[in-house]
């Protein structure tokens, strides 16, 4: 499968934010307000396009999820690019709605694909245990759990689970679609207002993986659980019922990371190939 854009056309990549509370996740959808279709909408009216505008993303957030950095990418033609880039950003930002903002617009290098060519998505989760309840100035954005975390504990744990596995555990199955994930990163540290935030960063995501992970390791962190609880669920590769899939406003899509610009197409290439564990 090419990443070749096509003839008169510029790639175009956008560096985005938004707050997922009023929105139904990421993907387009007839009759529900999403991310992908208002920034569409947006983009086909500030620059007068005849087409519909198609939209690449690097991670599909689910209702909720939250996004300090996502990056997408549209190839619009080339004309119109040239014409239209230097005022872009600033119109995109008067024609947007107020939770969602793009707050970069470029042209992207030879080979680049917003979904295919990266490398690492790093999310946070925010969990706050205070027994008073959560800030109310942060309440959209941590999770409030009843009982108190040990942090360090949750460590333990997180320990055991990186590395490349199936994490079909952890995941809603999609058909045809791999579970085998590489989790680079898992690491929870209290914020200077007493939030537990745990940094998850992987290769790539399945559907409703972080939000697994967590909710298995707060069972550890409250002591309803030993430290290698989340560990047995993952060898067995099946969902537990023990392990609830936690609330998405405390999610965030931090980063998203790519290779140099010479390495972007054959990342996009190798990232379309599908996984399978080594023998043994």
């Amino acid at each position: 499968m090419s990443d070749e854009v096509a003839p008169g056309r510029v790639r175009v990549r956008l560096d985005l934010s938004y707050d997922g509370k009023d929105f139904s996740g990421w993907a387009r959808q007839t009759e529900r307000r999403t991310v992908q279709g208002e920034l569409e909408a947006a983009i086909g009216t500030v620059l007068r396009l005849a087409e519909p505008v198609e939209l690449t993303v690097a991670g599909r957030t689910d209702a909720g999820v939250h996004a300090r950095g996502q990056v997408a990418h549209v190839d619009l033609p080339g004309e119109v690019w040239q014409r239209e880039a230097d005022k872009l950003l600033r119109r995109l930002a008067g024609r947007l709605p107020q939770d969602v903002r793009v707050r970069r617009v470029v042209a992207a290098p030879e080979g680049f694909n917003a979904r295919f060519s990266a490398v690492w998505r790093r999310y946070a989760y925010r969990v706050g245990d205070h027994p008073g309840g959560v800030d109310p100035l942060l309440r959209g954005h941590v999770l409030w759990h009843d009982r108190p975390v040990d942090v360090e504990l949750m460590n333990r744990a997180a320990e055991l689970l990186l590395g490349e596995h199936d994490f079909a555990a952890y995941c809603k199955k999609r058909e045809g679609a791999t579970t085998i994930r590489t989790l680079q990163l898992l690491r929870w540290t209290r914020t200077a207002d007493g939030v537990a935030e745990a940094t998850v960063r992987a290769d790539a995501f399945c559907h409703n993986m972080v939000r697994a992970l967590v909710g298995a390791m707060i069972l550890v962190g409250d002591g309803h659980r030993p430290v290698d609880f989340p560990a047995r669920v993952l060898a067995g590769r099946v969902r537990d019922s023990a392990v609830n899939v936690v609330r998405p406003h405390g999610l965030t899509l931090e980063e998203v990371g790519y290779p140099a610009d010479d390495a972007l197409a054959a990342r996009a290439v190798e990232a379309r190939n599908r996984r399978t564990l080594p023998a043994g």
